[in-house]
């Protein structure tokens, strides 16, 4: 599924007051709508009232008066009709960091959730960071060992939101040495495209296209051509083999083609005015 109308930010985690040119991006966008309206998800955040009160004072500063927190801290709360009115009237949807697992468990197939998937078939912005920014995938990594060789039984995956079709994202990517963990996922579900997004970096999603923005880099691996995988013959905790898994790696400024497949480059005169 590709929501052409809709913008989705998936950040790889750190302080967002500190992801300066992530920041810069993402409040241009918000201010090319008037008066926009933010709602806040601290669905996948056990420290509500802490993540309440930062956004805040974060959206506030910035002159955006309509900041309205949405907490959906038990499944039911997905059903209430002041929270789904929220979400009907706002212009941006900002998921908080937290526990990917409780997105989808406590939002999946609610009422909540079916309003989201109606925005964005109409047009909206939908950022998240790190555990924000995991569950926009098909594919979603709720545990798994970090720093190690890809192994059999390493990770737990299930299904994501869905926002970015044939995915799988994960967050702190570089910082944490998950490299690893997501040739895992891929070995898992080689039909989709592993997307590793480093702290204080991110990827802004249009239609199929893919625009990397921050610090650091994202990695992209690509399993649809894997020609070789022994995860079905292998014991727990017994290291894995996989051929043929395409690897990218982009910086700020880098776009890829999520329909094609195929990282784009920037012109080398607009690569040497940037830097």
């Amino acid at each position: 599924m590709s929501y052409s109308k809709t913008v989705l930010i998936a950040i790889g985690g750190g302080e967002l007051a500190e992801c300066t040119e992530v920041l810069e991006k993402f409040f241009a966008l918000l201010e090319k709508i008037p008066e926009a309206r933010i709602a806040v998800l601290t669905v996948a955040t056990d420290g509500v009232d802490g993540a309440v009160k930062k956004y805040n004072s974060l959206f506030r500063s910035r002159g955006f008066r309509h900041v309205n927190v949405v907490d959906v801290s038990i499944r039911s709360d997905a059903f209430d009709s002041q929270a789904l009115e929220k979400i009907r009237n706002a212009d941006v949807l900002y998921f908080t960091g937290g526990d990917q697992l409780h997105v989808t468990s406590l939002l999946g197939g609610s009422p909540l959730h079916s309003l989201i998937l109606e925005k964005c078939e109409k047009g909206v912005i939908i950022a998240g960071i790190s555990a924000g920014a995991s569950m926009m995938s098909s594919s979603m990594i709720i545990s798994g060992r970090s720093d190690t060789a890809p192994r059999f039984g390493c990770l737990e995956i299930a299904p994501g939101m869905n926002l970015i079709t044939d995915s799988v994202i994960d967050s702190h990517f570089s910082e944490r040495g998950r490299h690893g963990r997501l040739l895992c996922a891929l070995a898992h579900y080689p039909q989709a495209l592993g997307i590793g997004i480093d702290e204080r970096t991110a990827i802004f999603v249009r239609g199929s296209e893919m625009k990397v923005v921050g610090e650091s880099t994202v990695t992209i691996m690509d399993g649809s051509r894997m020609k070789h995988n022994d995860l079905p013959y292998s014991n727990n905790d017994e290291p894995i083999a996989i051929f043929d898994v395409h690897t990218h790696i982009l910086r700020s400024g880098y776009k890829f083609d999520l329909k094609k497949r195929a990282p784009v480059s920037p012109s080398l005169r607009t690569l040497k005015a940037s830097n």
